[in-house]
């Protein structure tokens, strides 16, 4: 019998060595597959219903400079170091500091699991199998649906970054190009082209504003780059996936919601497929679509609450996965709203992250067991992320919560 001790190959409480390190490839596809987010075609929808067509341009352009430099720091930050969120911020917030970001990470991505399971379950309930779906009530073959989802997603990120790289190769080019396709035969087939389409309708939405949905979108996911991102050969390797990635998923998430609504009156791209007559292909895109982010938020919950609890990542990925499948129908009807809220409060521990990392960079870092300018900063910038409604509620939260800190960085340094 060996007594070799098993290796950690998702390195839960290390970085990721020399190894464990993979392909550039390997990297660009994961971190595509990342940014493909269904809820994203709902921003779409929305960007198209306010904005003409060169207006949506510069609001995914200017939203995606701003995601862009958000996320590609921390996708250095994670490359270099080969820590996970969790293991940078015990060096930010401290060793139970740390629980606070990890609980944040935790409960949104379970909670974003669980609704995504419920936006594969629910269309395919109505539209396929003609089931009726109201808030009220969901036929036993709607459950089915979602437990078996729950049960194929949840695997995959049981099984960890190998997993999560194998069902990225596999969805990113088919929900790539056949959604692409399915985007263009729209188009040909109505009555007018892409701009003079865009043009109808009340353009009520500013360009500004624009902007702040596309960030909005997918700045709370965007925190946990570093947990993909740690796994990059090196940090510029880290840096330009994840900008590259962000650019083109977002794009592609957006043109596909934006164009299902303003040729088909729907808000994703399965909608349009259905339009189209593509069933089962739409069946396929859609559910590849929803699993490519689905596994890497559930990884992410794991991590969290092993940091938290201190089980496995593999334990906790499967209690995460029980429960987000358990409460997914409830979590579509009910929570959406709420999980909205609590993405204002995530990047403030990114910004905290970023500042942390690059002014301690190449010295020793003490952890300490709470960091309370970290904690206040964060609590603090969610606060007015969420109640100030004027320019990017996220920059807003990130600017208080950066000042909290580095206002209790110099007080320390003065006692």
């Amino acid at each position: 019998m060996s007594n070799k001790p098993k290796i950690d190959v998702d390195y839960t409480t290390s970085p990721v060595d020399a190894a464990g390190r993979k392909s550039n490839l390997s990297m660009f596809m994961v971190m595509l597959g990342f940014t493909f987010f269904s809820a994203s075609m709902w921003v779409g929808q929305k960007l198209a219903a306010g904005l003409d067509w060169w207006g949506f341009v510069w609001a995914l352009l200017l939203g995606g400079l701003i995601l862009a430099a958000y996320t590609g720091a921390l996708g250095w930050i994670g490359a270099e170091s080969g820590l996970s969120l969790d293991m940078l911020a015990r060096r930010s917030f401290g060793t139970k500091g740390s629980w606070l970001p990890s609980a944040m990470i935790s409960f949104t991505q379970i909670g974003w699991f669980g609704v995504g399971l419920a936006m594969f379950a629910i269309p395919v309930a109505k539209e396929l199998m003609g089931l009726d779906v109201t808030p009220d009530h969901m036929p036993w073959q709607g459950y089915l649906l979602v437990v078996i989802a729950g049960i194929l997603m949840t695997a995959s990120a049981y099984f960890g970054i190998k997993s999560l790289t194998i069902i990225s190769y596999i969805a990113v080019p088919a929900v790539a190009i056949l959604g692409t396709v399915a985007m263009i035969m729209a188009i040909q087939r109505g009555d007018a082209g892409l701009v003079e389409q865009f043009a109808k309708g009340t353009k009520d939405l500013g360009i500004i504003a624009g902007a702040g949905l596309v960030v909005g979108s997918f700045v709370s996911g965007g925190t946990a780059t570093p947990n993909f991102t740690r796994f990059a050969k090196n940090a510029r390797v880290g840096l330009w996936t994840t900008i590259v990635a962000f650019f083109i998923g977002n794009s592609l998430m957006f043109l596909f919601g934006a164009v299902s609504s303003i040729y088909v009156g729907g808000n994703d791209i399965f909608e349009v497929m259905l339009n189209l007559n593509l069933f089962y292909l739409a069946v396929l895109v859609l559910g590849l679509n929803i699993w490519t982010t689905n596994d890497n938020a559930l990884y992410s919950a794991g991590l969290g609450l092993s940091n938290i609890f201190g089980l496995s990542k593999k334990t906790m990925v499967l209690i995460s996965g029980v429960i987000g499948t358990v409460a997914a129908v409830w979590l579509y009807w009910n929570f959406c709203d709420w999980l909205n809220v609590l993405n204002c409060t995530l990047p403030p521990v990114g910004i905290i992250l970023i500042l942390h990392y690059f002014t301690h960079r190449g010295k020793e870092v003490k952890e300490a067991a709470v960091d309370w300018s970290a904690v206040i900063g964060v609590i603090a910038g969610a606060v007015v992320a969420n109640l100030v409604h004027w320019g990017f509620a996220s920059l807003n939260g990130m600017a208080v919560a950066a000042l909290c800190w580095g206002i209790g960085q110099l007080l320390a340094k003065r006692k």
